[in-house]
């Protein structure tokens, strides 16, 4: 399947490095699209129309405010179209799209190295053997979880969101390292292991949330108290927040 790719700004290459196959792309900065089809063997056109005649998906990396603007050049030529693009909902999409299979996703960056974690639109069967080929190439890239359209959006500010959180609370744990006299570098290997082998554990555990902290926290001990204090600094209403502002209409 040729993948075309409109827009190559950071989820864009996080893909197309992911996929690892040449793909077609086009940019209105055209030194981005030229750097992206020389990473990937692929090849930078000078149209989203001509990436929409040559691919047998269009991937719509562009921001949300074009979406008309971009279905004026690729709608007439493109065969199948995925989108990316944030607070687009799937009428939006089908309407900007018609008579041609459309499809809604939500990434998050490590696709990049095809450990990402993906949402896709649930929608009524369109065309069997292409519903079929998107989602098998969407879900190369890490772990695919089908909701409503509706939810599309809640886990933008779970998945999508998350690596710059996760990022954030790696970069405060290091801090605290450094502080009491960890090298940087040292703090850095110890909290991204810990952060990776936290998430296979949960996944070996079910995601019992509550048994790993359990297995670390004896009551009264060092963990436990480090805990309170997380809890007392506000951790869960400032990730509750931040989901709150992730959802909350632009100004």
């Amino acid at each position: 399947m040729q993948i075309g790719l409109i827009g190559c700004g950071n989820m864009a290459r996080a893909l197309a490095r992911g996929w690892a196959r040449p793909v077609l792309c086009a940019d209105p900065l055209a030194e981005r699209a030229k750097a992206l089809a020389q990473e990937t063997g692929g090849e930078a056109l000078s149209s989203n129309a001509e990436v929409a005649k040559r691919a047998d998906v269009v991937v719509l990396c562009h921001k949300p405010a074009q979406l008309r603007g971009v279905a004026e050049e690729v709608a007439p030529h493109a065969k199948a179209v995925a989108s990316i693009l944030a607070a687009t909902p799937l009428p939006a999409l089908k309407a900007a799209y018609p008579d041609r299979p459309v499809y809604r996703f939500m990434p998050s960056l490590p696709v990049e190295v095809r450990q990402g974690a993906l949402v896709q639109a649930a929608d009524a069967p369109q065309v069997a053997e292409v519903d079929k080929a998107v989602h098998e190439l969407f879900a190369e890239l890490g772990t695919l979880v089908t909701l409503p359209d509706a939810q599309v959006d809640v886990a933008m500010g779970l998945m999508s969101c998350g690596p710059a959180y996760v990022a954030l609370v790696a970069e405060a744990q290091v801090d605290a390292g450094v502080r009491h006299g960890i090298a940087a570098a040292q703090a850095a290997a110890l909290v991204t292991q810990t952060l990776a082998g936290t998430a296979e554990l949960l996944r070996r555990r079910d995601y019992d949330t509550l048994a790993v902290r359990r297995e670390v926290a004896s009551p009264g001990g060092l963990t436990a108290r480090g805990l309170d204090a997380l809890e007392q600094g506000g951790l869960r209403g400032a990730f509750s927040d931040a989901m709150d502002a992730v959802l909350r209409p632009a100004p």
